[in-house]
C-alpha cells in the first residue's frame, strides 16, 4: 500500500512530543507510548489498498481569544489531530469522518476503499484520543466538555483548509458532529449520524428497569463510579501486560458478531485488537468526557433531540438492525426538524454497522449522498436489503 507521510509547514508546526521510555516495551507495567498507537495504526491500515496521507494537523494551544487554553491545560504548547486523508477522483465530494467513544479513526478501516471510490475520505482522530494530542482533561461541565471536541474540530477545519463537506459522525461521533453542525452549519453540506449517541434524556425514556437497578446496591456503585468518572479504559490500564488479553476477548465478542459472510478475518482481528489495545491504555484525556456529556445509563446530560428545531443540515441517520442506539429517539426529532431528514437501517448489523455489515453500510452512505456524488441521477430508489424507517 502506498503511504505517503506529510511534512507540510502549513499544518505542521513540529512534531507532536512522543512519549519515550528508557525500559523495553515488555518490562513496563503499560506497554505503550505514542510511537506504538501510530506504528499499529499503519499496520492496520496496511490493509486498505487505497494510497492515503497520515499527518498532525496543528490546531494550536486553545481557540483563538480564549484564556483557557485546551481546557485550563498548564501547558500552551500546539496540539495535533492525528488525520488520514486517502486517494479520490479529482471533483469528488468531500466526506470526513468522526469516530465514537474508546475508538479512533482506524475503526473505519474495512471502510476507506470502498468510500475513496465515491469521496474525498479525511478521518480524524478526534483531541484526547488515537494518535491525536490528549492534553489533560479539565472541563468542569457539559458546555466546556462539549467545547473541547467542538472547538477543537473548528481549529482542525480552519488548518485544513475544508468547507463544504459531507460529515460523518458514529455514535458518540454522531454526537460531536451534530452539535458541531448545529454550531457551524456553514461548513456542512449534508450530516451522516450513524448509530448517534445523545438524542434521548433519560426523563424521557422513563426506563423503569434502571430505575429499579439504581435502587440496588450494585445500581449505586456502578452509579458511583460513574460520576466518579471510572472509565472502562482504567480496568485496562490496571491490568499491565494483561491488558491485551481483555482486549482480545473484547474485539473477538464485540466486532462482527452480527454480520453474516462478513466476520473479521485472522489479520482484520490480530490488527485491530494490537490498534484498539494501544489507543485505549495512552493517556487519559479525551474519554473523561463521558460523566459529563451522559448520566448514568449513557443518556444525554444536553439531548439531541431539544435541538432539532434548531437542525439548519439535511441529516440521514443509519442504525444497524440490533443496533443497541434506538432508531425511535431519531423519528422523535425528525418530527421536529425543518430541513430533509432520513433514516436507514442495516441489517445483519449491530452498533460498528460498518464493520458488521460493510458492503450494505456503504449502500447506506451512498443513497444517503446521492446528490452529490451523482447530481444527474438522483435516484430516490433505496438499495435493496436497507429498511427506510
Amino acid at each position: 500500500m502506498a503511504e505517503e507521510i506529510s511534512s507540510s509547514a502549513a499544518n505542521t508546526a513540529a512534531a507532536p512530543t512522543k512519549s519515550r521510555s528508557f525500559l523495553p516495551s515488555v518490562l513496563r507495567w503499560i506497554p505503550t507510548s505514542t510511537d506504538h498507537i501510530i506504528a499499529a495504526e499503519k499496520r492496520l491500515l496496511s490493509l486498505v489498498k487505497t494510497p492515503y496521507e497520515q499527518e498532525q494537523v496543528n490546531i494550536g494551544s486553545g481557540p483563538p481569544g480564549s484564556k483557557i487554553r485546551w481546557f485550563r491545560s498548564t501547558s500552551n504548547e500546539p496540539r495535533f489531530i492525528n488525520t488520514v486523508s486517502f486517494d479520490s477522483k479529482e471533483g469528488s465530494p468531500t466526506l470526513v469522518m468522526v469516530h465514537g467513544y474508546g475508538a479512533s479513526q482506524g475503526f473505519f478501516f474495512r471502510n476507506f476503499d470502498a468510500l475513496a471510490n465515491r469521496f474525498k475520505v479525511v478521518a480524524i482522530d478526534q483531541l484526547g484520543w488515537g494518535g491525536s494530542s490528549r492534553p489533560d482533561f479539565t472541563c468542569k461541565s457539559t458546555g466546556e466538555t462539549e467545547a473541547w471536541f467542538i472547538d477543537s474540530f473548528e481549529e482542525w477545519r480552519k488548518s485544513k483548509n475544508l468547507t463544504n463537506f459531507i460529515l460523518l459522525g458514529h455514535s458518540f461521533g454522531g454526537y460531536v458532529a451534530a452539535k458541531y453542525a448545529l454550531k457551524h452549519p456553514e461548513h456542512v453540506q449534508h450530516l451522516v449520524l450513524v448509530g448517534p449517541a445523545g438524542f434521548t434524556p433519560e426523563v424521557e425514556h422513563k426506563s423503569e428497569w434502571l430505575t429499579q437497578f439504581r435502587s440496588t446496591w450494585k445500581g449505586a456503585v456502578l452509579n458511583h463510579l460513574w460520576e466518579s468518572n471510572f472509565t472502562p479504559q482504567k480496568i485496562i490500564r490496571g491490568l499491565g501486560p494483561w491488558g491485551p488479553d481483555l482486549v482480545r476477548k473484547y474485539t473477538g465478542a464485540r466486532f462482527g458478531s452480527y454480520s453474516e459472510g462478513s466476520m473479521l478475518s485472522e489479520d482484520e482481528s490480530r490488527l485491530l485488537t494490537d490498534y484498539v489495545y494501544h489507543t485505549l491504555v495512552a493517556k487519559a484525556s479525551g474519554e473523561l468526557c463521558l460523566k459529563y456529556i451522559f448520566s448514568f445509563g449513557a443518556f444525554a446530560r444536553m439531548p439531541l433531540l431539544h435541538c432539532a428545531p434548531e437542525w439548519k443540515v439535511p441529516t440521514t441517520f443509519i442504525y444497524g438492525f440490533q443496533d443497541w442506539m434506538n432508531y425511535q429517539g431519531a423519528q422523535e426529532a425528525r418530527k421536529k426538524m425543518n430541513v430533509p431528514c432520513e433514516i436507514i437501517r442495516v441489517p445483519q448489523a449491530g452498533h460498528f454497522v460498518f464493520i458488521d455489515n460493510p458492503s450494505a453500510f456503504h449502500s447506506a452512505v451512498f443513497y444517503a449522498c446521492r446528490k452529490f456524488i451523482s447530481p444527474d441521477q438522483n435516484s430516490n430508489t433505496l438499495p435493496k436489503g436497507l429498511q427506510s424507517v
